[in-house]
């Protein structure tokens, strides 16, 4: 597997040649269909994912038989990652969208390299922490936003 075509993903940011094909070792390639799930909430959390082609829908159980997709992502998006970090269940369920090509890290192979490579996992890490930090930020803005919203509505009801 060739992991250097993606260097502009943000997974891999700061690599070099040499780590790249480190880590390409570690990841495998799924392929799936359209309408396939990659897993469901509430599932066992044990790989992150990277879409190389298609699309993933991500989405959320709010209401017995209510399912809200919260996010449609493509192309050199990263899903899952929270799984190698903890392995806690998942907090939304992923489907494929549209016929993907997808490449899976397991937690196991994530743990085994941050213990052969230390600088090498570190590097993951931190790429892995940066996606996460900026999905919280996003949410935060629009919690504050829908907040602003909500609170503009009822001043305008009294």
């Amino acid at each position: 597997m060739q992991l250097e075509k993606l260097t502009s993903c943000w997974l891999f940011k700061g690599m070099d040649k040499a780590e790249l094909g480190r880590l390409a070792g570690l990841f495998r390639e799924l392929n799936m269909e359209e309408g396939s799930t990659v897993f469901i909430e509430q599932m066992s959390g044990e790989s992150l994912y990277l879409i190389l082609e298609g699309t993933v829908k991500i989405s959320r159980m709010f209401a017995e038989g209510d399912e809200k997709t919260l996010i449609v992502l493509g192309p050199e998006d990263v899903f899952g990652e929270m799984a190698v970090i903890d392995g806690a269940p998942r907090s939304a369920t992923a489907r494929v969208a549209e016929t993907a090509k997808l490449l899976a890290l397991k937690k196991n192979d994530f743990d085994q390299l941050c213990e052969a490579d230390p600088r090498l996992g570190m590097k993951l890490m931190r790429n892995i922490v940066r996606l996460f930090s900026q999905r919280v930020r996003e949410n935060n803005d629009e919690y504050r936003q829908m907040l602003i919203w909500s609170m503009g509505r009822k001043s305008a009801k009294t």
